[in-house]
């Protein structure tokens, strides 16, 4: 070991392998080793939130021979920690020459060349890969336990959630693998939308709460053995509140996240219907006591209660979202959903504004269904912490498929709709276990 030289090594170490052990030995030879651990904000930025909390990741590399001390990095941008440290050294392995982190590498060579700071690149271990790793991980599962608490864990460190629905095992798997690459890294869904719409209709029912819970709960379960993230539930209304202390109390064990319900009274209706038909607000007495119930009934801090206003939906104005949104929270809501059946968002951008004084404030979460043409930027920048696509899987799903059914009619055969189809192989590649 050099004397009085030190060594910065930027990690993640989520899953701590033998590539890690060899860098981690090769900056020693250098000088004192300085870890820089990505917190798990800085992790989120570019990929899925770590399977350890950063407390833990910590742990691990304190207790690493050759580590001398471990600081935070808040950033995936190595420069402020440099500029900190100011060390003699980087080390790290060569595989960040090319991709998302090319820009990051010459950053830091930039930096470096500040205080005549040198770059040492280690090469690449073969045989070893944190995203087969992680691939393998999701292969094998998740518990109740960690699923339950990663929405929690998601909103304290992202800024945005975006959520898609679900309305079969396979609409999971969709969820769950479903990647697109973009100059700031990956981008993926963080979780599924439970929706009732979705499930009812997929059960060729209407979306009147005429699929019984238990028939809800099969098709989650379906889902929660495929797939890892976090589910947030479309409780509809709750039921009655002695009814609805059972469904928090099996969503909870089940690993589900969260449970939106939302302040509306007898049959239920689509919000998207408006005063077209006949919908009935709840009263902000009753609908804050099935709040106090529900989190009474759940046995952990980690599930989430979240009210959804309907205030808008049914034109009570402004004033009454706000004064519902104060009082739910109050009443120990972990968040609260603004609905709009408007195309102008703006009625939810004022909502947004007010919001965002809330003294009490807590996540906030959006359905951008009828509003399509709002972007996700718009909405963080106004404090949405969750936007939720609620039926989008299903509506597309079920053209290809008519369309599909009425070749086969015209033709007499299903040659022509080859092109528009999946290969077998591919459908049975898809599900992890059928080769």
């Amino acid at each position: 070991m050099a004397a009085n030289k030190v060594v910065y090594v930027g990690m993640s170490a989520d899953l701590v392998h033998p590539g890690h052990l060899n860098i981690l030995k090769k900056a020693a030879e250098y000088g004192e080793v300085v870890v820089g651990l990505l917190t798990d904000a800085a992790i989120a930025s570019y990929k899925r939130i770590p399977f350890m909390e950063f407390e833990q990741r910590r742990l691990v590399i304190e207790n690493i021979k050759n580590v001398s001390r471990v600081v935070p990095q808040t950033t995936l941008d190595y420069v402020p920690n440099l500029r900190a440290l100011k060390p003699d050294y980087v080390v790290h392995g060569d595989d960040w020459r090319e991709g998302v982190q090319r820009e990051t590498r010459q950053r830091v060579i930039d930096a470096l060349a500040e205080w005549g700071g040198e770059l040492v690149e280690v090469p690449y271990t073969a045989g070893i890969s944190s995203t087969q790793l992680n691939r393998a991980l999701r292969e094998i599962g998740t518990t109740p336990d960690l699923r339950l608490k990663s929405l929690r864990r998601m909103l304290q460190v992202k800024p945005l959630l975006r959520f898609l629905d679900i309305h079969n095992a396979l609409s999971g798997l969709i969820i769950e693998n479903t990647k697109v690459s973009t100059p700031e890294g990956l981008r993926e869904f963080d979780g599924m939308w439970g929706s009732s719409l979705t499930d009812s209709t997929a059960k060729g029912k209407p979306d009147i709460e005429a699929v019984d819970v238990s028939a809800r709960m099969n098709t989650l379960n379906e889902v929660l053995e495929v797939t890892t993230k976090p589910i947030i539930y479309d409780a509809d209304t709750g039921g009655q509140p002695e009814h609805f202390e059972f469904t928090v109390r099996t969503l909870e064990r089940l690993g589900v996240s969260a449970a939106i319900i939302e302040d509306k009274t007898g049959l239920k209706k689509n919000s998207l219907f408006g005063n077209e038909v006949a919908q009935a607000q709840d009263t902000i007495e009753n609908f804050s006591a099935k709040i106090r119930i529900g989190k009474k009934a759940q046995a952990t801090d980690d599930f989430m209660i979240i009210a959804r206003i309907e205030s808008l939906i049914l034109d009570r104005g402004m004033d009454d979202a706000i004064s519902r949104a104060m009082a739910y929270l109050d009443a120990g809501a972990d968040g609260i959903m603004i609905h709009s059946r408007k195309e102008d968002p703006a009625e939810i951008f004022e909502f947004c504004d007010q919001y965002r004084t809330f003294e009490n404030r807590k996540p906030l979460v959006v359905v951008p269904s009828s509003y399509n043409r709002v972007f996700e930027a718009e909405l963080q920048e106004r404090g949405v912490n969750i936007v939720i696509y609620a039926n989008q899987l299903l509506r597309s799903a079920y053209p290809a498929m008519l369309e599909t059914a009425k070749s086969i009619l015209l033709h007499q055969r299903s040659k022509e709709c080859d092109e528009k189809m999946l290969p077998i192989k591919e459908i049975l590649e898809l599900i992890p276990g059928t080769k």
